[in-house]
């Protein structure tokens, strides 16, 4: 989904932390029908949050306890794959009763294959979500529904000399806020906006794991009432997408993307781009990954456009059959584009979780993430803890 740029940032950084982990259950599905299957999941939490608000001053701390139940219903038939869940999330505030919130999160996929040489992948998805740490927190928290389809096409055997991929990507974001009692404006009105995006991708077989690749994306934004902010995002990027080669599988796209706004008097923009993804297991029981990104996103607090660029390096690591840690560190730029009255943010994260697996259906998970956040801009930087446990179950 393309969610507001300190969402992800947050959802990244601090809310993964009662969940430091993955999981390791092997749940045990029930049978629906011939080749229907249901796999429902439960995760329980608790932590203490020193600053939930994530702000600078007038810090609010509380114990935060969470129950989040999960339904997964699926068929494979081997050319027919097929995926619908649903999570609801609801979350209690100890020290502060009317932040507790329900978030509800709904997603289908769908993959296809016809033949060797073509397959589809579809994708919907529908979240309703709420957010202590917001800009607008003061008044009320952030409350908005986004919902995204995608379609992925792909042209090309899994060992063919040339591959192309075909996508086409629409999200929706709306905010379900009041008024503001100072301007009378509904809240967050002005990042409501749609999304849309297609990519165009051609690979070609360099060696028997390896594959070069050129991509180019375009992306139109269109605002519902700040159209000031319409716009058209084009990146051509290339690189390479490889299997497991020297214990490292990953891929890597550079090349440069591009913002030019609809309405005349804007300042268009370019910047240098990439994505990177790359995990070196040196051994079948560790790993370590590390993920990169620069572009654009969309604007927030004024700004035309946020100029990102991010980097998280991980390590996993299996200590015995049942006990697994996770270490992660986490550092973001964000460049606000705003001439009058430029901004910008480095955010840093450290986090470390450990699971442990009980029984096959039960694991235990500890965690404990520290993030600072260091703002060119009065009132924006904060620094923020979480602690909690975590208890995940299944049939």
């Amino acid at each position: 989904m393309n969610l507001p740029l300190q969402k992800r940032l947050l959802a990244a950084t601090v809310a993964s932390t009662l969940s430091a982990t993955a999981w390791a259950l092997d749940p045990m599905p029930v049978r629906v029908s011939e080749g229907l299957a249901l796999t429902p999941t439960l995760k329980l939490g608790l932590g203490y949050d020193d600053n939930f608000r994530a702000v600078e001053s007038g810090r609010d701390a509380s114990w935060v306890s969470s129950i989040a139940p999960t339904l997964a219903l699926g068929t494979d038939t081997g050319k027919v794959k097929l995926d619908l869940r649903y999570t609801a999330n609801h979350e209690l505030y100890r020290s502060s009763r009317k932040d507790d919130n329900t978030d509800h999160l709904l997603g289908l996929t769908a993959d296809l294959q016809f033949d060797v040489r073509n397959r589809l992948r579809l994708a919907a998805n529908y979240r309703k979500m709420e957010e202590t740490a917001s800009a607008d927190q003061k008044v009320e928290n952030d409350k908005y529904n986004s919902a995204g389809f995608n379609a992925g096409y792909t042209y090309g055997a899994d060992n063919a000399s040339g591959q192309i991929r075909l996508g086409l990507n629409h999200d929706r974001l709306r905010y379900d806020n009041g008024l503001d009692p100072i301007s009378a404006k509904r809240l967050n009105a002005d990042k409501e906006r749609d999304s849309t995006a297609v990519t165009g991708a051609f690979l070609y077989r360099v060696t028997a794991k390896t594959r070069a690749l050129a991509e180019a994306r375009l992306t139109d934004h269109d605002y519902v009432s700040n159209t000031a902010l319409d716009s058209r995002n084009t990146a051509l990027l290339f690189g390479a997408e490889w299997d497991a080669t020297a214990f490292t599988s990953g891929s890597a796209r550079f090349g440069r993307e591009r913002k030019d706004f609809d309405r005349a008097g804007k300042r268009d923009t370019s910047t240098g781009m990439w994505e990177v993804g790359i995990t070196w297991a040196p051994l079948t029981y560790s790993s370590f990954s590390l993920n990169t990104r620069r572009g654009f996103d969309e604007g927030s607090d004024n700004a035309d456009s946020i100029k990102t660029q991010s980097w998280t390096l991980s390590w996993k690591h299996d200590w015995s059959e049942r006990l697994s840690s996770n270490l992660s560190y986490t550092n973001s730029n964000q460049d606000y584009d705003r001439p009058s009255n430029p901004r910008e943010d480095t955010l840093d994260s450290v986090g470390i979780g450990l699971t442990y697996k009980m029984r096959r259906w039960l694991d235990v998970g500890v965690g404990y993430k520290h993030t600072e956040n260091d703002s060119t801009q009065a009132g924006k930087s904060y620094k923020r803890n979480v602690v909690g446990v975590t208890v995940n179950a299944s049939l």
